[in-house]
């Protein structure tokens, strides 16, 4: 660590001095809590047994889990190792778990008791793997997560710079495969004050932690929580009823949401009468109907934000009042530009492709430079996403290019190509045409529009089934038509645009 560096390590040591027998963190499944310097402690423990189980520096400790304090233990000793951490989303099938471990080549793998049977099911496939550990307090076939802590060594962290990598989050499957986003300590730090600075945090806010720490938005709002000193209250699963009693019971002040949460959470306040006012401060994206309930309710504001991980997390940001419908003004240390086809800025009211730069653009996939190439270039992330600017400098959404459809189901990103492969598949499937549609629940919904072979005949659930047993459900349709009329191009391929015109309405 350079005179000029700061990473999370470094914040773990000043937050012990700054914050020391403040609690840093609630757990709401077996009510454990610590202080901002037992965290540290921990986290020292932790990282010596790395050490002593062979990371090094720059090495992958992958984690498949549910949010604990045994995972954000590991973000910790991470830091202090220069170790890079890749989490897995838990919600994948066991093939997709393995290509993502598989692609970042871990050298340990942390895994609840209730994912180690998907952990061993595909252990063939991960050669790079020496050690598996079980993560949080429960048991299972692998080591103790406890073993780690069986010393008293003084720990001496790393030389690790700012501009190291953190973790490593997997993208959406674009082009039918994932991509892993490499996230720096300066990247981390620079979301945290751009949150921060925001929603005016201080030692007397508390965070309800919600959204998987295998997510960008979950990750970040933790850590700019512990970031300002604030409790981070932290849910292992989420339950709306068991949420608005933390709600009330912890004086909870933020939470970062995906439809259709927080209109979970206001229901169960309505069925239970639990006090909710505390809840100042929610972000994330949501219906104008749920946003302005919300509001009403709490009396809090809701902020609106555009973003993606490859920008940590957010890119502009605003109240939802100040304009409506938007996605908020550039960050204080953020610079965005809408793009032509041709990487010229597009005039005021235009729709062009977001453009970025500045220290909260991450560093580059993981291990794909003809990709990280073209996203760079010019000087500029390209993100694949459009939007145009009004006169006041608000940035409205106005969607994907063409070459980065995506679709986003309760905020999970999934990309048409993936989906679109696995319906092809199926026996039955002669041609797939597979995008977003609105949907009550989930803002955007997934459907397949599909033409069946001669003489097959198919139910839209078996579709839907067969979808869902093989990759992860959350990328399963929610809705599937069969068409004999298929739109095509004239070089035979579907005609995309057609066929979202006539079948892409409300459903």
């Amino acid at each position: 660590m350079g005179l000029y560096d700061f990473t999370f390590y470094d914040l773990i040591n000043r937050n012990a001095t700054n914050y020391k027998e403040r609690d840093a963190w609630f757990e709401v499944d077996d009510e454990r809590a610590l202080t901002f310097s037992q965290y540290k402690q921990k986290v020292d423990l932790i990282a010596s047994g790395l050490r002593k189980a062979g990371i090094e520096k720059g090495d992958r400790i992958g984690v498949l889990g549910k949010n604990s304090l045994e995972y954000f233990f590991l973000y910790g000793a991470a830091a202090g190792l220069g170790a890079v951490v890749l989490p897995i989303n838990w919600r994948l099938s066991p093939d997709e778990v393995a290509f993502n471990l598989n692609d970042c080549e871990p050298k340990v793998v942390f895994a609840d008791q209730e994912f180690q049977e998907t952990v061993e099911g595909i252990k063939d496939k991960l050669p790079s793997v020496k050690k598996y550990f079980n993560l949080g307090p429960g048991g299972g076939n692998f080591s103790d997560f406890g073993s780690l802590m069986d010393h008293q060594e003084y720990f001496e962290p790393e030389t690790v710079s700012t501009d190291d990598g953190f973790v490593i989050i997997h993208t959406a499957a674009v082009a039918g495969r994932p991509r892993g986003a490499l996230l720096s300590h300066g990247n981390v730090l620079c979301a945290d004050m751009h949150f921060g600075y925001f929603f005016n945090l201080t030692p007397e806010d508390t965070h309800l932690n919600i959204l998987p720490l295998f997510h960008v938005g979950g990750l970040f709002m933790v850590t700019s929580s512990f970031h300002a000193g604030v409790l981070n209250v932290n849910m292992g699963k989420f339950d709306a009823e068991k949420a608005v009693e933390m709600i009330e019971e912890k004086k909870v002040s933020m939470m970062f949401t995906f439809a259709p949460i927080l209109s979970s959470v206001l229901e169960a306040h309505e069925k239970t009468g639990r006090d909710i006012s505390s809840l100042k401060i929610s972000a994330g994206l949501d219906t104008p109907e749920t946003i302005e309930k919300y509001q009403q309710i709490t009396g809090g504001t809701f902020y609106s934000m555009y973003g993606q991980t490859e920008t940590s997390c957010v890119a502009t940001f605003c109240a939802y009042d100040e304009r409506p419908g938007s996605a908020g003004k550039m960050l204080p240390l953020s610079e965005v530009r809408l793009l032509d086809d041709y990487d010229d800025p597009v005039p005021v009211g235009k729709v062009g492709e977001i453009a970025m730069k500045g220290p909260m653009v991450f560093k580059g996939y993981w291990n794909l430079p003809d990709d990280n190439a073209y996203t760079f270039r010019e000087g500029w992330h390209h993100t694949g996403d459009l939007g145009r600017f009004d006169e006041d400098g608000f940035l409205w959404y106005a969607g994907r290019k063409a070459e980065k459809e995506l679709i986003k189901p309760g905020g999970e990103n999934v990309y048409p190509a993936e989906v679109e492969k696995v319906v092809l598949q199926h026996p039955a499937v002669e041609r797939t045409v597979v995008f977003g549609v609105p949907d009550p629940k989930w803002k955007e919904g997934i459907k397949a529009v599909c033409r069946i072979k001669e003489g097959e005949t198919l139910e839209p659930q078996a579709l839907i089934d067969f979808v869902g047993d093989r990759i992860a459900r959350f990328k399963k349709p929610q809705y599937v038509e069969f068409i004999t009329d298929f739109p095509l191009l004239e070089d035979g391929e579907p005609d995309r645009v057609k066929i979202k015109e006539l079948y892409g309405g409300e459903q």
